[in-house]
């Protein structure tokens, strides 16, 4: 009589167990972190070049700054002395320089980088004019005119060779100057053939760049591409 009490005792405890559910055991999610491995040198580097375009910006900014004193200080140089300038010839070069600046935004879509600088020039001749200071105003309107010669100049070279991929052109035209032998290609880079060489001493004109070539042309109307250790600012 135990005995058979105990199979059944066993027996119900088994149904028990089996009726509730089994435990659903979730392994562990492995999580792996994205870790960027940075070059501490490249870094470096890189706030070094952020710095150095820093201090020109600054240079350039303060280059700028003096350029404008030392015109200011002719034009008053110029009223003071009264120059043999007439008016007829101030209000001649006003006239061009006026010309020059509307046929440059005419024939072009967005206003060309010279544009700004000799609009400049063009109002603040016409102050000096209404002051009488000739000799001051036809000092400014010659700036702009030979603003708007050197954007001819640059339009000119480009035409004769479409823009090439990455070139970017300078805010104005830069004079250069050789400073040792060297070949003008007719492209960016030594693939390009040679369209002549320029000697020591050349005085050059740079338009724009892509990568370490400038598009130049000289005093004869040549023009091409040079890699830009061979030039240097006169």
């Amino acid at each position: 009589m135990r005995s058979s009490f105990a199979l059944f005792a066993v027996a119900a405890i088994g149904a028990a167990c089996a009726s509730q559910p089994k435990a659903v055991v979730t392994p562990p999610r492995v999580v792996h972190d994205t870790v960027s491995v940075r070059d501490a040198d490249q870094d470096k580097r890189i706030a070094r070049l952020e710095l150095q375009a820093l201090a020109k910006d600054a240079q350039i900014e303060d280059l700028q700054a003096k350029l404008d004193d030392t015109r200011a200080e002719v034009v008053r140089a110029m009223a003071k002395l009264q120059s043999g300038a007439s008016r007829a010839q101030a209000a001649s070069a006003m006239a061009e320089a006026e010309v020059a600046l509307q046929t440059m935004k005419a024939g072009s879509q967005a206003d060309p980088p010279e544009a700004a600088e000799i609009t400049r020039f063009v109002k603040s001749a016409a102050t000096e004019f209404d002051k009488a200071n000739y000799g001051g105003s036809l000092y400014l309107a010659n700036q702009a005119k030979n603003l708007a010669t050197a954007y001819r100049g640059r339009l000119a070279v480009a035409g004769r060779d479409a823009a090439r991929p990455g070139e970017t052109p300078f805010a104005v035209p830069l004079k250069l100057v050789t400073t040792t032998r060297g070949n003008v290609r007719g492209g960016p880079g030594t693939g390009f053939p040679i369209v002549f060489a320029a000697d020591s001493g050349t005085t050059l004109t740079g338009y724009s760049y892509a990568d370490e070539w400038i598009r130049i042309s000289d005093d004869t109307g040549r023009a091409g591409w040079i890699f830009r250790t061979l030039v240097s600012r006169p």
